[in-house]
């Protein structure tokens, strides 16, 4: 495949399952299911909707800044989240770091994630 990089967070789940944390393609970006965990893979903000999308959002930024983008080149983003009732808090997280740049997105409610204490996980794709 022309020019692609691939980044790894240096996540355990990575090698277990056989991703990377984005990978970069010509001019696109993807960056693969993100959660709201700190380097050392700890859960950040457990029961707390806006916090894990914070935090979540901050893991998309550094894997973009690693493949020489930025928030602002995100053009869509796909929130999965376990209680859809909670929607305003994760929307107000997304508009906080998305609000000016207005990216297509989708949020829609899943069953369970990896970690039962999770709430929300978002991929992102971008464009330089």
């Amino acid at each position: 495949m022309k020019n692609r990089t691939n980044y790894s967070s240096g996540q355990k789940w990575e090698k277990i399952v056989g991703y990377s944390r984005a990978v970069k393609v010509e001019n696109r970006i993807y960056v693969t299911g993100t959660t709201a965990t700190d380097e050392d893979g700890n859960l950040v903000g457990e029961g707390d909707a806006y916090a894990q999308t914070v935090q979540i959002i901050r893991n998309l930024e550094k894997a973009l800044i690693a493949l020489d983008a930025s928030l602002e080149h995100v053009v869509r983003t796909r929130m999965f989240v376990t209680d859809i009732s909670r929607w305003e808090e994760y929307g107000k997280a997304h508009a906080t770091y998305f609000g000016d740049i207005m990216p297509a997105t989708t949020m829609v409610e899943v069953s369970a994630l990896i970690d039962p204490k999770m709430l929300i996980e978002i991929e992102a794709d971008a464009e330089i």
